[in-house]
C-alpha cells in the first residue's frame, strides 16, 4: 500500500508539472506569433524548445506511473472504474496536443507559423478544461 501511494503522490507531481509547462508554451505562442522583432522572435525560438522538451520527460513519467497503478489495481478494477477510461481518453487527447506543440514548434522554428495569436489564446485553453475534467474524474469519480 505504502508503494501505491508513493506512485500516485510521483504521478500527481510529474502531471502538475507537465501541466505546468502546457499551460506556459502557448503563451510564449502568443507573443511569438505577436512579435515582428526578428531578435525577439530567435528568444522565442530558445524558450519554446527548450520549455517543450523540459517537459516532455514529465509527461513521460506522468503516463508510466499512471500505467503501474493501473496495473497495480488489476484488471478487474479497470473494467469497473469507468471513469478511468474516460481520464485516458481525455489523457490521450492531451498527448495529441503535446505532440502537436512539437508541430508548431517546427512551425516557429522556420519561419512557417501562419496563426495569429488569438488561435494560440484560444489554443491555450485546452489543456485547462483537460485538466479540469481529469481532476474531477479522478477525485469525484462520477461514473
Amino acid at each position: 500500500m505504502t508503494s501505491l501511494l508513493w506512485l500516485k503522490a510521483f504521478h500527481v507531481i510529474f502531471m502538475v508539472a507537465w501541466f505546468a509547462g502546457i499551460f506556459y508554451l502557448p503563451r510564449l505562442f502568443v507573443n511569438h506569433a505577436e512579435t515582428d522583432n526578428k531578435d525577439l522572435s530567435e528568444h522565442f525560438k530558445g524558450m519554446e524548445r527548450r520549455l517543450l522538451y523540459f517537459i516532455t520527460p514529465f509527461a513521460v513519467l506522468t503516463i508510466a506511473l499512471g500505467l503501474a497503478i493501473i496495473f497495480i489495481y488489476g484488471r478487474e478494477w479497470f473494467a469497473l472504474a469507468k471513469w478511468l477510461h474516460i481520464k485516458l481518453t481525455l489523457v490521450i487527447l492531451l498527448v495529441v496536443y503535446h505532440g502537436y506543440c512539437f508541430k508548431l514548434l517546427k512551425d516557429f522554428r522556420e519561419d512557417k507559423n501562419t496563426r495569429s495569436g488569438k488561435f494560440y489564446r484560444i489554443f491555450n485553453e485546452v489543456p485547462v478544461l483537460i485538466l479540469f475534467a481529469v481532476i474531477i474524474l479522478a477525485y469525484v469519480k462520477p461514473f
